[in-house]
């Protein structure tokens, strides 16, 4: 079934005037991820309770009518909101701009007329078995390409142009020769651009770019813990949680330091002594002194000869050599 799309080239505006055809492709792509949902949520609601007819028996009828629908629904809007505006004389009340908003009520008033029996129950409304349902058409759909994201585009295009009253979100400019047209489109501010990101699909008009490249799941950046590691975006928050030397932790010994991981090593050889103590206390529990903690930990590190006192990276390890070397001083002493 064909669907109405938007022009690709140029665009006769009023009177001889050509228009430039560019919107905003951020926009486009948003607006076109709604029409989705609001289809299957008409499906939904215009066939729950019906034993023979399921939602994807309705869905390429109620697709055309949806899409017919909202499309004249967006060329009559300037006109019915301008008219609706002076008739009220509110000035305070400014005319609605938000072309999601706008179309996701027209999608609101189609679904409305499709609503059998049942699907105009408020307590059917707000469940979460209509919700399931309708992400489950959802998924259906995407998985069967229904209506491919390509051809949404096309009418959210349509669509945009229409309801951006305050052309926000597309070109306004018109030109009357094509060679005037050609070259103000060399130069548009909506025109289409590529992400330069490596693995980027994005095509992103000129003037949202610098906001798309500071989201970029795919823009290279220096760890944000600086660790001197270059990686994507949407990487960086795996590598700053796990693997990042420069990832903050706390002394596994159980003294109040805080520093990055790479330091582990040069953070257990300056506090030996206390982290010693710690676990001497731990080994002979009331058994000795605070004198006495401090005087064995000397001891304890003279002795060790291979510096394993200072290899040891947890309380476990650690207690493991001091055990050892408390038996050997003992025996050494006995001998």
């Amino acid at each position: 079934m064909e669907l109405p799309v938007a022009d690709p080239g140029t665009e006769r505006g009023e009177g001889s005037l050509l228009q430039c055809p560019y919107c905003d492709s951020e926009a486009m792509h948003r607006l076109a991820q709604i029409l989705l949902p609001g289809l299957a949520a008409v499906c939904v609601d215009g066939t729950t309770g019906d034993l023979f007819r399921k939602p994807s028996a309705v869905a390429v009828d109620l697709r055309k009518e949806m899409v017919d629908y909202i499309t004249q629904r967006s060329e009559t809007f300037i006109s019915d909101a301008l008219i609706e505006s002076e008739a009220n004389q509110d000035t305070e009340n400014e005319m609605p701009d938000d072309p999601f908003e706008i179309v996701s009520v027209f999608m609101d008033d189609f679904s409305s007329t499709k609503r059998n029996i049942i699907g105009h129950v408020s307590g059917w409304l707000l469940s979460d078995s209509r919700e399931d349902k309708i992400d489950d058409f959802v998924q259906e759909m995407e998985m069967t390409k229904f209506w491919p994201l390509e051809r949404r585009e096309a009418i959210a295009e349509v669509l945009l142009k229409n309801v951006d009253l305050k052309t926000k979100f597309h070109c306004p400019e018109k030109y009357e020769n094509e060679e005037r047209l050609a070259h103000h489109k060399e130069q548009c501010t909506f025109r289409p651009v590529i992400c330069p990101n490596d693995g980027c699909r994005a095509t992103v008009s000129v003037r949202c770019m610098q906001d798309h490249d500071a989201a970029c799941p795919f823009k290279v950046l220096l760890c944000e813990q600086n660790c001197e590691k270059r990686l994507l975006r949407r990487d960086m928050d795996r590598h700053c949680v796990t693997v990042c030397p420069m990832r903050p932790m706390k002394c596994p010994f159980g003294c109040d330091s805080s520093f990055p991981e790479r330091n582990l090593e040069e953070h257990c050889s300056e506090c030996l002594q206390p982290h010693l103590q710690k676990v001497l206390k731990v080994i002979h529990k009331k058994g000795l002194t605070a004198d006495e903690l401090k005087e064995r930990a000397l001891l304890l590190e003279k002795a060790d000869e291979n510096g394993k006192l200072a290899k040891a990276r947890d309380t476990r390890s650690l207690t493991n050599v001091v055990k050892d070397l408390e038996a050997k001083m003992k025996n050494d002493a006995s001998s």
